[in-house]
């Protein structure tokens, strides 16, 4: 049987049968199990408890304590010094002659208890997310910067306007040869005019070249 419910069920079925009759030979044909059991279930016996398994030993556990404090000390680091998965299996390798163990069994421990560190030290979730709402019509974001096409057979550097609703994402693209005020504005034209409308908000700006006339437009 495969667990202990169901032995249970199978000492009550054959206490059931004997019950009505039947044999013990036939009881032991008919649930398919040993004299044994039989006479367990007839005695008033309930089925032993499941045996609890025991944690299977790993290569890994003596270098667990080393890799914990790996990832404490990254709590403090700056981002571009933390511990990859890879460094900290070459430290176990080069300062602690981990021969034994494999990279494989370094990356799922890591990946798994990184996370459980953060948490324990109340560091919180790697990333965070902040919905954001808009309402129809309302806003629009601009990005004016410069884009590399092929013109005439040679790479050329032009400026892609491009204005997008923040609500529905229809976004206009219109491409300038220069970033001038005039090809700013003339942009913005472009965009109202197929979009039907201006935003009835506020239009967001991400713009790389410092010559935009923000303030012309705001």
């Amino acid at each position: 049987m495969g667990n202990s419910q169901s032995k249970v069920e199978l000492y009550a079925a054959i206490r059931r049968d004997h019950r009505m009759g039947m044999s013990l030979r036939a009881l032991q044909r008919t649930h398919n199990v040993t004299w044994r059991t039989v006479r367990r279930a007839l005695d008033g016996q309930w089925p032993e408890p499941r045996k609890k398994q025991r944690r299977k030993e790993s290569r890994l556990d003596p270098y667990k304590p080393l890799i914990d404090g790996m990832l404490l000390a990254d709590l403090d680091a700056p981002p571009k010094q933390r511990h990859t998965a890879q460094r900290i299996y070459d430290r176990l390798v080069e300062d602690h002659a981990a021969d034994d163990i494999s990279y494989s069994m370094v990356r799922v421990y890591v990946k798994d208890r990184r996370k459980e560190v953060r948490r324990q030290a109340g560091v919180g979730p790697d990333a965070m997310f902040v919905p954001q709402t808009h309402l129809p019509g309302a806003e629009a974001e601009v990005d004016f910067g410069d884009v590399h096409v092929m013109l005439a057979g040679k790479m050329t550097k032009v400026y892609l306007f491009s204005m997008r609703l923040s609500y529905s994402g229809k976004a206009v693209h219109r491409v300038f040869a220069s970033c001038g005020q005039e090809a700013f504005f003339e942009g913005h034209v472009h965009a109202f005019r197929v979009l039907g409308g201006t935003p009835r908000g506020r239009i967001r700006y991400d713009c790389e070249d410092n010559q935009v006339p923000l303030r012309a437009v705001a």
